[in-house]
């Protein structure tokens, strides 16, 4: 008998899947779908969110780090660029 080890591949993608399914219903209760509509809708929408998140985090730490500043739009958005003390100094 084979066990199933805990870092195969296949297993991390499987249970990336779960995680990401189970994380859309719960910020969507409601929710209900077929394969093709979990497949075109849940996940491509759960791996924005998520992605958008880890992104989201990793500017925060730049900017916190000084390598970034960020700049408040009028509409709330966020503008990142990088910080002119870590640019490094143009030919002239």
């Amino acid at each position: 008998m084979t066990k199933h080890r805990a870092n195969d591949t296949t297993g991390e993608s499987e249970m990336e899947i779960e995680y990401s399914v189970l994380e859309y219903l719960y910020r969507h209760p409601q929710a209900a779908d077929t394969l093709r509509g979990i497949v075109d809708w849940w996940l491509p929408q759960q791996r924005y969110e998520s992605d958008s998140l880890r992104i989201e985090h990793v500017l925060g730490r730049l900017v916190a780090q000084g390598r970034l500043h960020c700049d408040r739009l009028p509409g709330g958005e966020v503008l990142y660029a990088l910080d002119e003390h870590t640019r490094s100094p143009q030919p002239h």
